[in-house]
């Protein structure tokens, strides 16, 4: 909610909110970035340093191995440039190590090191389930799945994206 004086009255008001479907990506945006704020003290509470934003490339590594900076960035949905940045940071941290593929010199390999497995074990035990439970929770009085329905919502923009649309219209 956004407080406002105009001509000396207090007016509240969300634009975003009121504009609809017209300002949704602004609005998912803006509730992105309310989560990566709130799991960041949630981390914080449990004594994890790192950004928030690094654990889904960790979490990644985990799960698939070493990858290639192309493949872990198809791996969580983000661009190149904003993945190369943060393996520097989680290299810096000793989180990451990374090494040139056997198959192609051209490409960089990156995996987990032993530190960096220590800390998803860890967050993995205590962070992650209750920033799970918090999200959830705060999605439980939603009407339908958001999950499921944003699913969708990438889905239906992949096959026929905005400007298709339009066009058609």
């Amino acid at each position: 909610m956004l407080f406002i004086q105009i001509q000396g009255i207090i007016v509240t008001t969300d634009i975003v909110k009121e504009l609809g479907h017209l300002s949704l990506g602004t609005r998912l945006k803006r509730i992105g970035e309310t989560l990566q704020a709130q799991t960041q003290a949630v981390l914080s509470a449990h004594g994890f340093d790192q950004p928030a934003a690094y654990f889904p490339l960790l979490a990644a590594l985990d799960r698939l191995g070493a990858l290639s900076v192309g493949e872990l960035s198809q791996a969580v949905g983000v661009r190149q440039p904003v993945v190369t940045r943060s393996l520097s940071g989680l290299e810096g941290d000793g989180l990451v190590q990374s090494e040139t593929s056997e198959e192609d010199r051209r490409v960089r390999r990156v995996g987990l090191s032993r530190k960096g497995r220590t800390l998803v074990q860890r967050a993995k035990g205590e962070a992650w389930p209750a920033i799970e439970a918090c999200v959830a929770q705060a999605c439980a009085g939603l009407k339908g799945d958001l999950l499921a329905q944003l699913t969708a919502l990438e889905q239906a923009l992949a096959e026929r994206p905005l400007l298709q649309r339009a066009q058609e219209a």
